[in-house]
Formats: C-alpha cells, sequence, structure tokens
C-alpha cells in the first residue's frame, strides 16, 4: 500500500510529532472508517495543534454530519453560517451532558458531566421554550438526560439545545431590551461564552415544563452569546407528567 506523502507539522516548537504525518485526505478516510468516532477525535486533538486544527474544521464537522444530518442541514440552510467555527462545540453538544458543580449555575446540585450515547434533539420541542412572540426563532432541544433519586432534589433533568442564526434570533433581541445581565463567574461548557439566565430575563414560558415533564416553578435554563442551551429541571413523578402530557 502507498501511503501519502508525510508534512512536517510547522504550528508548534512543542509538537510531538517531529517525524511529520500524513495529509488530511487520508485521516478523513480513517476517521470516515471509524464512523467519526467521537472519543478517538477528541485524542487526536490532544497530538498538536495541526490535529487539533484539522479536528475543529474537518473531523467534528463530519461527525455532526453523520449524527444528525437533517438538524445540520437546517442549522446551515437559508445562508446561516453561525456553525462554522463551532464544530468542536457542536459535537461535544451533541454527545455531552454538561451535569452542574455545587455552587455553579444551578446552585447546590452536584452532578457530574458525562458523555451519553444517544440523544433525539427536536425543533418541535424547541418551540415549547420560547415566548410565543420569539416562536418564529429556531430552537432544537433535546431530550432530558434523567438523572434519578438526587435527595432533596428529587429526579434531576438536564437538558441542551442550539438556535439557529442566534445572532438575528427574537430571543437575543429581547434579552438586550429586558437588560438582562451575563453571569459573572459562569460560561458555556460547550464553547467557554458568557451566558445569559432564561429565568433572570422571565422568559421562559409554562410550556417548557409541560414538554418536560417537569414541576412549573422547578426549571431554569441558560443560552450563551453563540446560541447554545443549557438547563435543569425537576421531574414530575411518571404517573403525575403522563397526567401533564394529556392536558397538554
Amino acid at each position: 500500500m502507498i501511503l501519502t506523502k508525510q508534512y512536517r507539522c510547522v504550528h508548534s516548537s512543542s509538537c510531538q510529532c517531529i517525524k511529520g504525518h500524513l495529509s488530511e485526505d487520508v485521516i478523513f478516510l480513517v476517521f470516515q472508517h471509524l464512523n467519526w468516532n467521537p472519543k478517538l477525535i477528541a485524542t487526536l486533538s490532544c497530538v498538536c495543534k495541526w490535529f487539533d486544527d484539522l479536528a475543529k474544521r474537518v473531523l467534528w464537522k463530519a461527525f455532526c454530519r453523520a449524527r444528525a444530518p437533517k438538524m445540520m442541514l437546517d442549522l446551515q440552510s437559508s445562508g446561516s453560517h453561525s456553525v462554522d467555527g463551532n464544530w468542536r462545540a457542536l459535537g461535544k453538544l451533541l454527545i455531552y451532558c454538561s451535569g452542574c458543580t455545587r455552587g455553579g449555575l444551578f446552585n447546590n446540585v452536584h452532578i457530574p458531566g458525562h458523555f451519553v450515547y444517544r440523544t433525539r434533539f427536536s425543533r418541535t420541542s424547541g418551540k415549547s421554550f420560547l415566548l410565543p412572540q420569539c416562536r418564529t426563532d429556531v430552537l432544537y432541544v433535546s431530550d432530558p438526560c434523567e438523572h434519578l433519586d438526587q435527595g432533596d432534589e428529587g429526579d434531576v433533568g438536564f437538558f441542551r439545545g442550539i438556535f439557529k442564526s442566534f445572532a438575528m434570533s427574537k430571543v437575543r433581541t429581547m434579552l438586550i431590551k429586558r437588560g438582562a445581565q451575563l453571569h459573572p463567574t459562569e460560561v458555556c461548557p460547550y464553547c467557554k461564552a458568557k451566558l445569559w439566565s432564561m429565568q433572570q430575563a422571565e422568559m421562559i414560558p409554562q410550556s417548557a415544563s409541560c414538554r418536560l415533564g417537569a414541576y412549573d416553578d422547578c426549571i431554569e435554563y441558560y443560552v450563551c452569546l453563540k446560541g447554545h442551551v443549557l438547563g435543569i429541571c425537576t421531574l414530575l413523578p411518571l404517573s403525575d407528567s403522563e397526567e401533564v402530557s394529556e392536558l397538554e
């Protein structure tokens, strides 16, 4: 087998790939054969700046398109290129429940973040998280990641999502008009951007708790400057949530 010519890494003097590395095309084919394994992409990113740049530009993009093709097509339709340059963050959002640390975004709750095998994101569900005057915005939201029997907190659910073209969204415009303050210390776990509290801005509709099967006064979520969403809720017992679904 004839391998493509190797290229020496010129991005950092501290890089360990002193003998050069294969071309982007060969690496692309290898990861295609590996079905865009996200753990291996993350491992490759740690080798050097050249591999990290390749992962951000090419591999995470291919991973996202393979994992959620219709969602990715929609996010980049109508001339929207807000995802470009943020493929790694979006890839992480697709497969990682951020959890929370005690004293962080969600006060006294401490649940470690973790990878999830598969999560369903829904544009239809996203409408339930928007006030009526903002429902022309496009928001994809995941089903809640359930963490049961969390002591006094009960059954906790974490959800996450992403806005399409957040910079031009009505939600962002309303947050600014209402003078919503960015969180002073915490940042988005997916892209490290600053966060707005939708609860503080009084922009969480009752339909969100109905959609999640959660208590009305036990839901909170944040949106970052790049449009990523992360939230928490206290889930109703199964029998109660079924009744809520029927009412909805």
